[in-house]
């Protein structure tokens, strides 16, 4: 061994040894889908309630063909960037698709949601510029505005009189303002408040980014956070996946036709990227017929989501994602074991993800799910929590 090898491994067996003192290794453990809600793992079947595939459309017989039949008919890979070779029909099809879907002019795909926001903020604004982000956007929103050159705020979590009293006092030194938050947040399941959000937004000329990637398909009657008003509001910019609610794989950006070409010449983890392979494409579409034509698929994970709260008499949610907060990270740990071990998968979720001290069980609702399965679920997290409280 080298001994600028030999160094680098001394380098990270040390910061392994420090997230082992914390609780705050990762480990992957082989996991099998075997259809519906149910995966197997070191050789037991178990219920997946930690998926965001919240209408089990990745393991619908429909959309895997349409997958497959892709493949067949257009090949494995794109080959390249599309500004290269240009684009396989499926596509072009797509945006149109969610153009229309989600009530903009167009809409411009990449290869996964964590590369659309880190092309889409840097496109538009840079050093001179200003940019808001809520405390807690997604990682990848904070990663495009500090990737950006812009200057970065933070604002306190949905709060309004923080935004505005921000923008009151920067918004007149910068050139451009963006503001960035989640529609349905991804560790909490509330929904941004996107009308007052908007409305400030307006008032000191900001551009407004919703990453929509928890709301479409499930919320808003599938079309999303923005659909979750009276009347529905349209941001600028709406930012999604294709990888939870629609079961397949990618990102897009659905704005105006201006925006969109901009982006198409300048957003550079699209301009050096390959696009998406046909069967992403493919997918997604077929994924997208469902959504739109099935009401029953689209309610359902929110129904189960209500069912299990009422069950653990928590405050109804406002999407299917259900956090239980257990607090330090080694009582989420051993949360996520005992439910193991009752048939459920549910990882414990731990810093950086959240913040200090707010290590959780994040519970999401899948379409695939029974209803003597959340019945389960609820009676054995009622267990463990009557025991942790016993404990304290």
């Amino acid at each position: 061994m080298t001994t600028s090898t030999a160094s680098l491994q001394r380098f990270a067996d040390r910061k392994l040894a420090g997230l082992d003192r914390h609780n705050l290794r990762r480990v992957t453990h082989e996991t099998r889908p075997m259809g519906g809600a149910i995966v197997e793992r070191d050789g037991r079947r178990i219920v997946n309630a930690c998926s965001n595939d919240y209408l089990g459309l990745s393991q619908d017989p429909a959309v895997i063909e349409a997958a497959a039949a892709a493949t067949r008919t257009f090949g494995a890979g794109a080959g390249a960037s599309r500004l290269v070779t240009g684009g396989h029909p499926l596509l072009f099809e797509l945006e149109r698709r969610l153009a229309a879907f989600k009530g903009s002019e167009d809409c411009l795909l990449f290869g996964s949601g964590y590369l659309a926001n880190l092309a889409i903020t840097p496109a538009l604004v840079g050093a001179g510029d200003l940019v808001l982000v809520d405390a807690l956007a997604h990682a990848c929103l904070h990663a495009g505005a500090r990737l950006s050159g812009a200057r970065v705020e933070i604002f306190a979590h949905n709060d309004m009189d923080d935004l505005d009293a921000r923008l009151t006092v920067l918004r007149g030194d910068h050139r451009h303002a963006m503001i960035l938050t989640d529609g349905v947040f991804s560790m909490d399941g509330d929904l941004a408040p996107l009308p007052g959000l908007l409305s400030l937004a307006d008032q000191h000329d900001a551009w407004t980014l919703v990453d929509d990637a928890h709301g479409i398909g499930v919320i808003g009657d599938g079309r999303g956070s923005s659909h979750c008003f009276t009347p529905p509001v349209t941001p600028p910019l709406q930012m999604g996946t294709l990888s939870k609610a629609l079961g397949s794989y990618g990102g897009y950006l659905c704005a105006s036709r201006a925006v969109c070409d901009l982006l198409r010449t300048r957003a550079r983890p699209l301009v050096f990227t390959t696009a998406l392979p046909p069967a992403c494409a493919a997918a997604a579409l077929a994924a997208l017929n469902r959504i739109e034509s099935d009401e029953g698929l689209r309610d359902r994970p929110m129904t189960l989501a209500r069912r299990f709260c009422r069950r653990l008499g928590l405050p109804d949610p406002h999407s299917p994602i259900v956090p239980i907060v257990m607090g330090s990270e080694g009582a989420a740990l051993a949360a996520s074991k005992s439910l193991e071990a009752s048939g459920f998968l549910v990882t414990a979720i731990r810093p950086p993800t959240v913040p200090r001290g707010t290590a959780r069980l994040r519970i999401t609702f899948n379409a695939a799910h029974t209803d003597t399965d959340i019945d389960q679920l609820a009676q054995a997290l009622a267990a463990i929590l009557e025991t942790t409280q016993a404990a304290e």
